[in-house]
């Protein structure tokens, strides 16, 4: 059946059964959680190829830089890894369409699904790398980055009915994304978080930050799934990088290192699930005591919900936060990031999120230790010493 994103009866019935396949998604999860058996097989996807060059630089094309990088990520695996099932969805210079690429990663039933890809802007100052997860735009910036990357569905035949109605010039078509937020995006935005941390440290880029967009090529992948934007083509010093080998090798490298510590959380069934059900555990049988010992122990690791995030500050207003109270405010690396609840328990600021994406649907959780930003994934293993 086609849905009719312009007609009111199929919106509704497309949100309806978004509903019902993310319901069923987390069932699925509970008997496929990468925490039970480890994390065994990772599908790599390089954006584009064949047909579709992607974004084009001075002098390289996101298609050959992409698939450059993503076989120096698959051969680091390969050769320190040998319990994991390394698939690509190309080797080489050839056009694979958006839903091939899931159809590959869910027929594999693999773990984990990382799509690499190359930005670009119509100003040539911007540079950087950011990762996304699968949500609704959260800005404009994060709405133009998606609809240009999704644009490639219009090499295919028939993407209307294949895409169920998704039109890529059409702001109206990213709503159901918002629907998205499946059992898969807690892991996701911890591994999002690991990679923006070493192509920060390793690699020397500029971190441009986690973000959500809705991604086609993210949107039907039930396993956690990553798109990187490695950097700029559009940024001429950017662009001489990322076509230099030891520029993609360091950011191969850092991609490595993101996904090393990623699997040795899971592998260690360290995942949300298991920390949240011990800490229930934990909860039952300590006594008052031992309990306010190791509040006092970890007193300044809390974790937030950030709701909203801009270069120019906002005004704390109720009218500019829905009238909510107790919004806080932190500034990194020139983002004013505004943040609202305050928990010591990862499960109720997960429950709190929840609520908060009713009036902020690009809501998500942070971590803090003190006044800094820290991953999630850190801030639970200091949290279980």
């Amino acid at each position: 059946m086609q849905f009719i994103f312009r007609s009111t009866f199929f919106k509704v019935l497309t949100l309806f059964s978004v509903l019902v396949i993310i319901f069923t998604l987390n069932f699925s999860a509970i008997g496929q959680n990468p925490a039970s058996s480890g994390l065994r097989k990772i599908v790599i996807d390089p954006g584009h190829g064949g047909s579709d060059p992607g974004t084009v630089g001075s002098h390289t094309r996101e298609k050959d830089i992409t698939l450059s990088i993503s076989l120096k990520v698959g051969t680091l695996i390969k050769n320190n890894f040998s319990d994991v099932d390394l698939i690509y969805t190309r080797k080489d210079d050839r056009f694979v369409p958006l839903d091939e690429r899931t159809r590959i990663a869910n027929a594999e039933k693999a773990d984990l699904f990382i799509s690499i890809h190359c930005n670009a802007n119509t100003s040539k100052s911007p540079y950087g790398a950011e990762t996304y997860v699968l949500g609704l735009h959260r800005s404009e910036d994060n709405l133009d980055v998606a609809m240009r990357e999704n644009a490639v569905i219009a090499y295919e035949e028939d993407y209307s009915s294949k895409y169920e109605g998704y039109d890529p010039k059409s702001t109206e078509s990213f709503i159901i994304f918002n629907l998205m937020q499946n059992a898969y995006l807690d892991q996701s935005l911890k591994l999002a978080n690991n990679v923006q941390t070493e192509i920060k440290a390793q690699a020397r880029r500029y971190d441009r930050g986690v973000k959500q967009a809705g991604f086609l090529v993210l949107w039907k992948t039930s396993m956690p799934s990553i798109l990187i934007e490695v950097g700029f083509l559009s940024n001429v010093r950017e662009e001489a990088f990322l076509m230099s080998n030891e520029g993609q090798e360091q950011i191969a490298s850092a991609i490595f290192k993101a996904f090393s510590e990623y699997k040795k959380l899971i592998d260690n069934h360290t995942s949300f699930t298991s920390i949240v059900k011990s800490e229930a555990v934990k909860e039952d049988s300590i006594k008052p005591d031992e309990e306010k010992t190791v509040v006092e122990n970890k007193p300044d690791i809390v974790f937030k919900i950030q709701v909203k995030s801009s270069k120019k500050r906002i005004p704390i207003t109720p009218k500019n936060f829905k009238n909510y109270k107790g919004v806080d405010e932190i500034k990194v690396d020139g983002t004013y990031k505004y943040m609202i609840g305050s928990k010591k328990s990862y499960s109720e600021i997960i429950e709190l999120c929840k609520q908060l994406k009713k009036s902020f649907p690009g809501a998500f959780v942070v971590a803090l230790k003190g006044d800094t930003i820290i991953p999630i994934d850190t801030a639970l293993k200091e949290l279980s010493l």
